[in-house]
């Protein structure tokens, strides 16, 4: 009799475990790197409440994880439960109308718009779906500059940023001085002045109605100008960020600055150039350009079987204070939870930036940038506007005719 009892007492235990086996939920995250990182570190805190789920963070590396998703969402099947989207790609994605409406119940982010930095809250606004992500983290731009390339050549910081004219100067005082280029492609400058004066509603590429800008709106000429000036000039030095040779160049020394997210003296630090530490100081972008460049959102797939518990996790990586914060102080991933810029991390001296005070100047820019729009070509446009410049510079087409090209296929592309 005793014997038969333990075995009962052990088949309802083993059943039990079979239960508790069963109720365990599945949570799936498409994530690119650092974002993959950022989000299992934060189930550390996140999964003491919900200890019956197992959250599978799928990162792939950044190009394949776009690939990956734009198939997904083609095929409406694949999809995660929670998507990382970055910037450049928010504008397709929502227009594929296959993510929930955040602004809509349960979710009802409108409550929480005054909480998020302003321009990335616009970003993923979209006319038709409504708001389709939450951002995390933001790209404020910044120039990061080498001090030593600067103090040997005689110029000071004023020298790179007061005007895009005083820049050129500089540019050919640090080729005289010690064969240094300023700046590494320049298709950098066009980036820049592209999206400066952007008008709120509107996009870089495409006004509020959708039409393009590209033929119209003064900043593509001079956009193209500039960067004329300096290829014409010999002042960049001709390599593709991202490349090898771009990496090697910065770790040289061979190019004096480089323009970019606020993120870029992360990676700087961490793997493109960690010997040149001290060397780095970042200030603010010719002209007082206010422009952001890259960012992470977080979209919840309608095909999400976990919709609940998507939004659960979302609201833990993006409106968490601590959390933002310590994804930031960890991978330099700059909030955009407004709340999270009162830590007094960003009052701490950069070792990397020769103890400079740089998040502050960051801060400031990124409160400052005017909200614009994503639309659905944004990403053709880029690279139609990206090709008519290189032939500028490379076969020596004209500014106006390249501009005009520009918009003829920006424009045909639109009214697809």
């Amino acid at each position: 009799m005793h014997k038969l009892y333990v075995a009962v007492v052990g088949l309802v235990l083993l059943a039990g475990s079979a239960i508790v086996k069963a109720e365990k939920q599945v949570l799936t995250v498409a994530a690119y790197p650092a974002v993959d990182q950022i989000v299992k570190d934060a189930l550390a805190v996140w999964s003491q409440k919900h200890p019956n789920v197992e959250v599978k963070v799928v990162g792939r590396e950044y190009s394949d994880h776009h690939t990956a998703m734009t198939t997904a969402l083609a095929a409406s099947s694949g999809l995660p439960d929670v998507m990382t989207i970055e910037y450049g790609y928010l504008g397709r994605f929502a227009n594929s109308g296959g993510f929930e409406n955040l602004l809509d119940a349960p979710y009802s982010v409108a409550n929480y718009q005054d909480q998020i930095v302003p321009f990335a809250w616009a970003q993923a606004s979209h006319s038709a779906h409504g708001q389709t992500a939450l951002p995390t983290d933001i790209g404020p731009g910044a120039m990061f500059y080498r001090a030593d390339l600067l103090e040997a050549a005689g110029l000071k910081e004023s020298d790179l940023n007061s005007s895009w004219e005083s820049f050129i100067e500089a540019a050919k005082t640090l080729k005289d001085n010690g064969d240094v280029r300023i700046i590494a492609h320049a298709r950098d400058v066009k980036d820049i002045v592209i999206r400066t004066g952007v008008q709120p509603g509107g996009g870089i590429y495409f006004d509020a109605n959708g039409k393009s800008l590209v033929g119209n709106d003064p900043r593509f000429k001079r956009a193209f100008e500039l960067a004329k000036t300096i290829r014409d000039n010999d002042l960049d030095a001709e390599i593709g960020a991202w490349s090898n040779e771009w990496g090697e160049a910065l770790r040289r020394g061979d190019v004096a600055t480089q323009m970019m997210g606020a993120w870029l003296g992360g990676h700087l630090k961490n793997w493109l150039a960690p010997e040149t530490t001290g060397n780095w100081r970042s200030t603010t972008l010719p002209e007082g350009a206010n422009v952001s460049w890259g960012g992470t959102f977080y979209a919840i797939p309608k095909q999400s079987k976990n919709k609940e518990l998507a939004w659960s996790l979302i609201q833990y990586l993006t409106l968490d204070r601590d959390q933002q914060e310590a994804a930031f102080i960890k991978h330099d991933a700059f909030p955009a939870l407004v709340s999270a810029h009162d830590a007094k991390f960003f009052e701490e001296p950069i070792p990397f930036l020769g103890q400079q005070v740089a998040r502050p100047v960051w801060r400031k820019t990124a409160m400052s940038i005017t909200p614009t729009a994503v639309f659905k070509h944004d990403a053709v446009a880029e690279e139609i506007v990206n090709a008519e410049l290189d032939l500028v510079l490379t076969r020596g087409k004209s500014v106006a005719d390249a501009i005009a090209d520009a918009e003829r296929m920006v424009a045909r592309r639109a009214r697809r």
